[in-house]
């Protein structure tokens, strides 16, 4: 499958790629069809809307920054992607680069559960006040940790 991407242009997609959000993402719910695929630099990822180009994010697993992460998210909630088993789970969280210089942050109280088996995606709302929408990643990596 082809798709048109905002980063690369139009590149294959292997269907092992393709994730569906049935509820879409928060502030995006009209598009459920992404592919997700390595960014230029590791440890980076994009989430590629199937429908819409210029709808993109950049991804990153939180445990390589964060090994205490915690996305708590209910057995009911995750029920509703098809997941029974913690096995099955991939976590991201979206990542923000500012064009004017500031800290690229990640967001730990969105992160998005993928069901690895179904492929199939939602994203989470993290309660715990821990975890905020802007997270300084390069400063989390270097131990400048700030809750």
């Amino acid at each position: 499958m082809k798709v048109d991407t905002k980063a690369l242009g139009l590149i294959e997609i292997d269907d092992k790629q393709k994730i569906n959000f049935p509820r879409g993402l928060f502030g995006f719910e009209d598009y459920c069809k992404f592919v997700l695929f390595d960014a230029e630099h590791e440890p980076f990822y994009w989430l590629q809307s199937v429908d819409e180009k210029e709808i993109a994010f950049i991804l990153i697993n939180p445990f390589l920054f964060r090994k205490d992460y915690e996305a708590n998210v209910s057995d009911e909630e995750l029920t509703e992607i098809g997941i029974v088993s913690h096995d099955n789970i991939l976590v991201f969280v979206i990542v923000t680069i500012p064009q004017d210089g500031s800290p690229m942050t990640a967001n730990l109280q969105g992160p998005l559960i993928i069901n690895r088996e179904s492929m199939t995606g939602m994203q989470a709302v993290i309660s715990d006040a821990k975890w905020k929408t802007k997270h300084d990643i390069l400063s989390e990596i270097s131990g400048n940790v700030k809750g």
